[in-house]
């Protein structure tokens, strides 16, 4: 894919993803929210027990911070974190020893995780608003990584696993989970003859 195409696709995925965390309760291109979240394997206990300002946005694409291993003490990295789901997970489970850096590139999804992790009372957790394929972190920090859903939404990917592995410790894990088609998708009702496949 091209530059401009890329740089073309990068923004309309930034609009639509903001615009699930300024507008949760609007009708968005993927699931967002609580009801989405259940259905992937996140508890009610455990969703009633964090700021809905973090639950209602959420947009990834299973429970991984649930079920990822992160041992207490550790430094994870969230990447994509959205509305700070995840991140306050990991922080919680990383312990008050351990340090969660979450990462987007949309400021308004930053916003919410901010005001999530002040609202539950976590300090060892930050946000930071970059892109996934140049992180403001030096090499080999991470014990473990999250990447709920980014890969299939940036063509970028040789460079965000290139900076995945710089920015891990020797021997540390990134639990990665993404949506991945078995065929191709059926264009929308009056886009018939349009190319559905963003990557070809």
């Amino acid at each position: 894919m091209d530059e401009k195409r890329t740089e073309e696709l990068r923004g309309a995925v930034l609009k639509a993803y903001s615009a699930a965390a300024e507008h949760p309760d609007g009708t968005h291109p993927f699931p967002v929210g609580r009801k989405f979240a259940l259905s992937i394997g996140y508890s009610e206990e455990l969703l009633a027990s964090l700021p809905g300002i973090a639950v209602d946005s959420f947009a990834g694409v299973t429970n991984l911070s649930v079920s990822a291993g992160i041992p207490p003490k550790s430094k994870v990295l969230d990447l994509g974190c959205g509305a700070g789901l995840d991140s306050l997970i990991a922080a919680r489970r990383a312990g008050p020893d351990g340090w969660v850096a979450g990462v987007d590139f949309s400021g308004s999804m930053l916003d919410r995780a901010r005001h999530a992790a002040k609202e539950a009372g976590l300090d060892n957790v930050d946000f930071y608003l970059a892109d996934a394929e140049s992180l403001p972190f030096p090499d080999g920090l991470f014990d473990v990584a999250l990447v709920n859903g980014i890969f299939n939404l940036n063509p970028r990917r040789d460079k965000i696993i290139r900076e995945l592995y710089r920015v891990m410790k020797p021997g540390g894990t990134a639990f990665i989970a993404e949506i991945i088609l078995k065929q191709p998708l059926a264009p929308a009702p009056g886009e018939e003859g349009s190319n559905v496949n963003w990557f070809a």
